[in-house]
Order: C-alpha cells, then sequence, then structure tokens
C-alpha cells in the first residue's frame, strides 16, 4: 500500500514535470499555427483629411474647382450684337428682289429720262401771235402759256397696272408686244408701253417720236390745240394717222391732267415748273380743276 502510494506520487512528479515541459513548446507552437487574431482590420493608410471637414472639394486629388480650366464658352463663341442697328443683313440683296413686288422700287428714272428721253421732248411750237398772254420772263427766256399760272404740288401718275414708269425693267415680254423700228433703232411696244433691250431683260422708255402703232389703249385722254387732236398717255402725245396712230412731240399749249414719274419740279424766277426731260409743264387750273401745260420756252427778251 505504500509501495502504491509511493509509486503514484512519483507518477505525479513526474506527469507535472512533463506537462511543464511541453506547456512553452505547444504554446510556441500554437503561436506559430494560429496568429493571433486582431479582430481590428489592418488600418488603412492615413488619408490627409483638413480638420475642416467643410471643404468637401479638397479631398480629392487637390482639386481647386474654381480655377478648373473649363472652355469659356461666352468667350468662345462669337460676339452675337442684337443691336439691329449694328446688323450687316442686307436686306436688299439677301437676295430678295424687292423691285419686282413694287414697280417703284430702285428705279432711278432721272437718269433713263436724260439719256433716252431728250430727243423725244423737243416741244412743237406754236406762232406766238397765237399767245394773248404775255410771257413770263426769267434768265434770258420766255415762258409762253395760255392759261395763267397756278402752282399746285407735283404727284406723278401712274395709268393703271399694266403701265410701267420710265427705267423699269422687265425680264420677258408679253406675247401680245409688237416690234417697231424707229430712225434703225428697234422697241417693242405693248399696251402703251415701249421697251428697248436692256442686259438680260428690257426697260421702259419714253415713247419714240415718228413710232407707228395700230392701237393705243383706250383711256388715253383727247387734247386739241390748235384744231389738232392728239391722244395723250403715259407721258405720250400721238396722232391719229389713217388707221394707225403717230407718236408726236409734246404740242406747246396742251393741257394735261397728270404726269408720269421722272418729272422734276425746278424754280425759275418766282414759278415753279415741272420740267421731264426738256420739257416744262407749268401748272394751271382750269375750270377748279389741277392741269399742267406744255410750256413754249423761247430765248431771248421778250417783245
Amino acid at each position: 500500500m505504500k509501495l502504491l502510494i509511493h509509486y503514484k506520487g512519483w507518477l505525479l512528479v513526474l506527469l507535472l514535470a512533463l506537462f511543464m515541459l511541453q506547456t512553452p513548446d505547444a504554446m510556441a507552437q500554437r503561436g506559430r499555427s494560429r496568429p493571433a487574431r486582431n479582430n481590428s482590420r489592418p488600418a488603412r493608410p492615413a488619408q490627409s483629411r483638413p480638420a475642416n471637414r467643410g471643404n468637401a472639394g479638397n479631398n480629392t486629388p487637390n482639386v481647386n474647382r474654381n480655377n478648373v480650366s473649363r472652355p469659356n464658352q461666352n468667350n468662345n463663341r462669337p460676339a452675337i450684337n442684337n443691336n439691329s442697328n449694328n446688323r450687316t443683313v442686307n436686306r436688299n440683296k439677301v437676295n430678295v428682289d424687292n423691285s419686282r413686288r413694287n414697280v417703284n422700287i430702285n428705279v432711278d428714272n432721272s437718269k433713263n429720262i436724260r439719256v433716252n428721253n431728250n430727243r423725244n421732248t423737243v416741244v412743237r411750237r406754236n406762232n406766238i401771235n397765237t399767245y394773248s398772254r404775255p410771257p413770263y420772263y426769267w434768265g434770258g427766256r420766255r415762258y409762253y402759256a395760255y392759261h395763267p399760272y397756278f402752282y399746285h404740288p407735283y404727284h406723278p401718275f401712274v395709268w393703271g397696272p399694266v403701265w410701267h414708269p420710265w427705267g423699269f425693267l422687265i425680264t420677258t415680254l408679253a406675247v401680245t408686244a409688237i416690234v417697231v423700228s424707229v430712225n434703225n433703232a428697234q422697241y417693242h411696244y405693248d399696251q402703251g408701253n415701249w421697251y428697248q433691250p436692256s442686259g438680260s431683260g428690257y426697260v421702259t422708255v419714253q415713247a419714240p417720236v415718228g413710232g407707228t402703232v395700230t392701237t393705243i389703249p383706250s383711256n388715253a385722254q383727247t387734247v386739241v390745240v390748235n384744231n389738232t387732236t392728239n391722244y395723250y398717255y403715259g407721258g405720250a402725245y400721238y396722232e391719229k394717222d389713217g388707221t394707225k396712230y403717230k407718236v408726236v412731240p409734246p404740242p406747246a399749249g396742251a393741257t394735261v391732267d397728270n404726269l408720269p414719274e421722272g418729272g422734276e419740279e425746278v424754280k425759275i424766277g418766282d414759278q415753279t415748273y415741272v420740267k421731264i426731260g426738256e420739257t416744262y409743264y407749268q401748272p394751271v387750273q382750269i375750270d377748279g380743276k389741277n392741269k399742267y401745260e406744255v410750256a413754249q420756252v423761247e430765248d431771248g427778251a421778250g417783245s
């Protein structure tokens, strides 16, 4: 019994010694096989955040949003000037030809009258003894008229939709136009209008003296001077020649109701005349109606 107790004592000492010897190795082995768990995740690289978190824009790689180099759209676009006075749009050439909508636009009648119509405005003179009134004298010239001077403003007249003022340009002629030759010059006549070729079209000119046609507009005004009957239309004077009508110069003393475009008011002394080509029209009034009389102009002092 004592021996058994003795052996048990030594066995207990031996087990304790073995335990003491194995514990450091076991713990070291356990430390090598299972690394100690650290529930805290590996620390992320420290980010340099400023203490003032209100400026979040600086958290990005030093991007200064106020200095971002963006294209300046306002400066890169062409400046638009809304001031209509500074626009360089030419409406007359856009290319919208407004002259075709209004026959009176861009028609320089003064030049056409001077160039094309001087030969047509030579006044057919009367015997000055037929004038009962003394002439108006100014600047070395005498201006004869049967009626007294009565001023009224010059207002150009339009003889209906088919009539064109002198200097008006058309591109094509109507099928009713006819060819009329006068002094080796070729004209085209249609419904009271006379044309000559001009560039790619035809320009309206004053009726050529000597031109003969078979018909004239029905609304031509009848004018009688010294027992000679004339027909007046669109600034032109016609005389009946058999079955035809012949263009004649303006007869001195003729009174007409209206004058065409292309005239200009000219001041001669105290009186104002309307000059068309080289013909002077004196404003008069007959039976309360404003009219114009073809003045007969003579050089030299009157008797």
